[in-house]
């Protein structure tokens, strides 16, 4: 039995921001694995050609800067010149700030909002200049669970991701109707290097399995299926967000 042809992203050309390791990495390789042209991205040039080497099929790498407008205007008209329109964008580049809040500085309030909510902005901006002038086109944000909860000590990051998730909507309403369909991905607590020190927490990572359904931390590969339905056969599904969460968002 084959997979029905609405899922078919064959000789797409997909670009996956921060994807030099962990879940964009992940996400790329998913990508790849589904016939697609993946373009790499991040700033730092030997980590993406290492990260390239090891992903299957037709992998190509783009530095520049996601939180500087100039960088990513040149950046993405570098990639559609030297690889070709892009079909669908990845928005993932983030980071995480711990800290309680009457201890934030304002430098790093700066650089999380920057990193995580200012780059999908100007990234999806000049991405979908183009996709509107082509009249199609996914983008797809990866906010967090965060987007919808939040714990002490991370109330700037929680901020970030649930102003992705009304970005994503707004999107969705301006560039909805010439054709780009704009949806989040919204990943749980899923086991990373950058998660590493939170997985070897033995008491918090018991309350992770006991508060989510499955019994489980996530794995990088559970977010492929979502991102693979949202990249292809989504075409009248906008400014939705998929919880891939293993039911945590859905319970007390």
């Amino acid at each position: 039995m084959t997979a029905h042809p609405l899922f078919d992203i064959g000789g797409r050309t997909a670009l996956v921001t921060g994807s030099s390791r962990g879940i964009g990495l992940a996400l790329a390789r998913g990508l790849a694995e589904a016939g697609c042209t993946v373009v790499l991205n991040g700033r730092d040039a030997a980590r993406l050609d290492e990260a390239a080497a090891a992903l299957p099929g037709d992998v190509h790498t783009a530095v520049f800067d996601v939180t500087d407008g100039a960088s990513v205007a040149a950046g993405v008209a570098d990639v559609e010149e030297r690889v070709g329109p892009l079909d669908i964008l990845v928005n993932n580049a983030g980071m995480q700030l711990r800290a309680p809040l009457l201890e934030f500085k304002d430098s790093d309030w700066h650089r999380i909002l920057d990193t995580n909510l200012t780059s999908a902005f100007l990234v999806g901006r000049e991405a979908a200049r183009r996709m509107t002038r082509r009249g199609h086109g996914k983008i797809i944000n990866i906010c967090s669970l965060q987007s919808e909860v939040v714990r002490p000590g991370i109330a700037p990051y929680a901020a970030t991701k649930g102003a992705l998730k009304m970005l994503t909507k707004g999107m969705c309403a301006d560039w909805g109707p010439h054709g780009v369909q704009v949806n989040g991905l919204v990943p749980g607590y899923i086991e990373t290097e950058l998660t590493r020190p939170l997985v070897e927490d033995e008491e918090f990572s018991a309350w992770v399995r006991r508060r989510t359904p499955a019994g489980r931390w996530g794995r990088t590969e559970d977010l492929v299926g979502g991102l693979l339905f949202l990249a292809s056969a989504a075409d009248f599904i906008g400014g939705q967000v998929l919880y891939v969460d293993g039911g945590m968002t859905s319970v007390l």
